[in-house]
């Protein structure tokens, strides 16, 4: 099913120093429109306004969990593990690079308003008339029907799509290192190399020998200090929440029947819910800046300010709350009305629980089984029955409640 490619192409790449491409379909992927358009999707959404070093895309991490998910294949050759299925190699690569693609405007932020899955739209774009879904179907007609079960966690073997998707996959190993690496902090950084040479396929899924233990230790650690010191940031947060308030005045006009003085086709179908592939596929961060920068002009007070504070980076506050008081609550929402502000906009209680990462938990969480450890006696042990560490630290919800709202408002208790 593979056709190799005469040179073989590299990348070079912060994370991984070099990446490679050996198969034909790949970089012809890597060329469609549809993946190019990753270049202009931020990888952590708004934390830029946090980490100004966080300007990555998801271009870049889906050439990284490719990458990871190419390395990880070629220990399992070089070794001539009989477990590994050889002639799922290409398909895996391809739903690794593919993985990310169906992600809109500032990644996850922006999925809840619109009740979009950024999975589904993967798997839309693979399966619909677009560049594509024409290179994979070079391979065969049914290859972009199994790159998207990849996708959707209903492929067979079950080996292929933890490569993808699992407690311990490309995907992670990936984003922890790229994440670090570019808001410039250390929690996130564990020894890539060495859970690799650890992995093992074993019985249908991908397991850990017992010697690297300590090297899975240490990327959980690391997962679990992202997971509150960065992906959970609660300026992040603030940054998100006007980003949310936006879009859903926005979308909150376009039903009421509001003439916007600036509006685009693609958008215009994303506020009232019936986009098509194409529609989609306009979608990127530079349109909707270009859209926020002009409704700063709009006639609708809300809507010109919230796109006002976005740009220009005038966050909301943030207060930590110890427990819900609902007579504080009432009082911060009388005294917005009362500054002619309508709190449904101004005003949000923010608990970190609705993010994609999360820290590790043991037994099956969803579709992602636990990690395991091989022992020497060939015995698979859940890992946090090995480890202290992992114990300490797997489901433990460390969130607090934070009430955000204008910092002009801010009041004294």
């Amino acid at each position: 099913m593979s056709n190799p490619m005469m040179e073989e192409k590299v990348f070079k790449d912060p994370v991984h120093k070099y990446i490679y491409v050996q198969d034909r379909v790949i970089w012809d992927l890597i060329n469609t429109k549809e993946f190019q358009r990753l270049r202009r999707i931020r990888q952590l959404g708004t934390s830029f306004y946090t980490f100004h070093g966080a300007e990555h895309s998801r271009f870049s991490h889906s050439l990284g969990v490719y990458e990871t998910t190419r390395k990880i294949i070629s220990q399992f050759e070089r070794r001539h593990d009989s477990d590994w299925p050889v002639d799922q190699r290409l398909i895996c690569l391809c739903a690794a690079l593919l993985h990310d693609v169906g992600h809109g405007p500032f990644s996850h932020s922006i999925e809840p308003v619109f009740d979009v899955n950024h999975e589904d739209w993967t798997c839309r774009i693979i399966m619909g008339d677009t560049e594509i879904n024409r290179v994979l179907r070079q391979v065969s007609d049914s290859f972009p029907e199994q790159v998207a079960a990849i996708i959707e966690k209903r492929y067979q073997p079950e080996i292929a799509v933890s490569l993808i998707s699992s407690q311990m996959d490309a995907d992670r190993m990936d984003y922890l290192l790229r994440d670090a690496y570019f808001t410039g902090v250390h929690y996130g950084t564990f020894d890539l190399e060495r859970i690799l040479r650890v992995m093992r396929p074993y019985q249908n899924k991908i397991i850990i020998k017992e010697s690297g233990m300590h090297a899975v230790e240490d990327y959980l650690m690391a997962r679990y200090q992202m997971y509150w010191q960065v992906y959970f940031h609660p300026v992040t947060r603030s940054s998100e929440i006007i980003l949310r308030k936006i879009f859903r005045r926005a979308k909150q006009l376009h039903q009421s029947g509001y003439t916007f003085g600036f509006m685009l086709p693609s958008l215009q179908q994303l506020l009232g819910q019936s986009l098509t592939i194409e529609d989609y596929l306009e979608l990127d961060e530079s349109l909707i800046q270009l859209a926020f920068k002009q409704w700063m002009k709009e006639d609708d007070p809300i809507l010109r300010d919230l796109c006002m504070r976005f740009l220009h980076r005038r966050l909301f506050k943030y207060k930590i709350l110890e427990q819900i008081d609902q007579a504080e609550i009432e009082e911060v929402e009388q005294n917005l009305r009362d500054s002619g502000l309508d709190p449904d906009y101004y005003m949000e209680i923010d608990f970190p629980a609705d993010l994609p990462y999360d820290v590790y938990r043991p037994g099956q969480i969803g579709d992602k089984p636990p990690i395991l450890i091989l022992n020497e006696r060939g015995q698979l042990i859940e890992i946090s029955r090995k480890s202290d560490i992992i114990r300490s630290i797997s489901g433990v919800q460390l969130g607090t409640h934070h009430l955000y709202y204008p910092e002009e408002f801010l009041y004294n208790q």
